[in-house]
């Protein structure tokens, strides 16, 4: 009997389930054919629109830690609606004593210190132990039903801080090397344009927010579940390519969907392997598309690329599903062979690790719009 970690017994175990997996990809990441269907590219005055709803971070719209069908919407929004939907970072802020990690890192108790403090105080924990991110939400998509699926357009994303933070623990998981013996939380500053975080003096890291969490409702009989681990209805996807400019496709769950996001990421490296990114408090205005589609998986698009997923506790299962998405996705949407979609996968797609931290681990495939040359892809985004 062949061993499953062979390259057979691996590339055989990636390609099961293609036949289910045919019906769960959108039509497109944004739910059309991209060959044959274009879509209308935004101009520079549709980039700058106000947004027709807010959604602030005070504590009344907020959820500490979960998901779940019936956790109350904050904001109901229609279809195309622009919403702007603010989010708080309380990483390293200590429960006890939250304005002391101000004046400890000489930092100002502005407008926005004063509100994640009011947060602290005021946003009870999931009374049965549930933990995870401090997030905003739910938002209600009017319109939006169980079977649909919605993409998410990120129109921007912009930092609400000056600062952010990451933590490094010893001996958190079993794959944390021996030599890191401390605990230890940075706060890394920006710079006044926002456009890097300094860790020390000649270490500079340029910044690239996004959104580590964004998720619809699980369904209900799943119950409510922690937002650490990501799953088919999205979460803590920690996908660093989900800036300003692109898109994420969730299936729907429950009516209305119920999007929440927050986990705020000024910068992360691929793994984000100390378990943290650099933590920070963010805006994400973002538009909702409800496409009448089933889709059993997330689906991403940037203007270069279309992006799939796969996701499992195990990270060679997390590959084996990536590729397997990989290969139904250049069949079913460009219209290839599944061998020549192997093929492609092999020479032109880059599986790259997204996150290796948060109980289920993260493998995503970047599949090149470029390569290919006969097809033209209209996109919804303009630079």
């Amino acid at each position: 009997m062949e061993n499953n970690k062979s390259r057979r017994g691996f590339l055989e175990k990636s390609l099961m389930g293609s036949a289910l997996a045919l019906t769960g990809l959108p039509g497109m990441v944004l739910g059309n054919d991209p060959v044959n269907t274009p879509v209308n590219i935004v101009t520079d005055t549709f980039k700058k629109i106000k947004p027709d709803k807010v959604l602030r971070s005070f504590p009344e719209n907020m959820v500490w830690g979960y998901f779940g069908a019936d956790v109350p919407s904050k904001i109901s929004v229609k279809e195309g609606e622009i919403v702007e939907i603010h989010s708080i970072s309380t990483s390293g802020v200590s429960r006890d004593d939250p304005e002391s990690f101000f004046s400890k890192n000489n930092l100002p108790l502005d407008d926005h210190a004063k509100e994640l403090i009011d947060i602290i105080n005021n946003v009870p924990p999931e009374p049965s132990g549930i933990r995870g991110h401090m997030l905003t939400g739910p938002v209600f998509i009017e319109g939006a039903m169980p079977g649909d699926s919605i993409e998410i357009r990120i129109h921007d994303v912009r930092l609400r801080s000056d600062y952010g933070v990451n933590h490094v623990r010893p001996g958190s998981r079993d794959d944390v090397p021996l030599e890191i013996k401390n605990q230890e939380s940075y706060v890394y500053k920006y710079n006044k344009k926002r456009t890097s975080a300094e860790l020390l003096p000649g270490v500079d890291i340029p910044l690239k927010p996004f959104m580590g969490v964004m998720a619809l409702s699980p369904p209900p009989e799943t119950g409510r579940v922690s937002s650490i681990p990501p799953d088919f209805f999205g979460g803590n996807l920690d996908l660093k390519h989900l800036i300003k400019g692109t898109s994420l496709t969730l299936p729907v769950s429950v009516e209305g969907g119920l999007f929440t996001t927050g986990d705020a990421h000024g910068a992360q490296g691929n793994g984000e392997v100390s378990g943290t990114a650099i933590e920070t408090s963010m805006i994400l205005v973002a538009e909702f598309i409800i496409h009448k589609k089933t889709i059993q998986m997330p689906v991403a698009e940037t203007p270069d690329h279309f992006i799939v997923f796969g996701l499992n506790p195990d990270l060679d299962e997390a590959m084996k599903q990536a590729l397997q998405q990989s290969v139904v996705f250049i069949h079913e949407k460009l219209g290839f062979t599944y061998e020549e979609a192997m093929s492609i996968s092999s020479t032109a797609v880059d599986f790259e690790v997204t996150q290796v931290v948060d109980r289920t681990e993260g493998v995503h495939g970047m599949i090149p719009k470029s390569i290919f040359t006969n097809k033209k892809f209209d996109y919804w985004y303009s630079s």
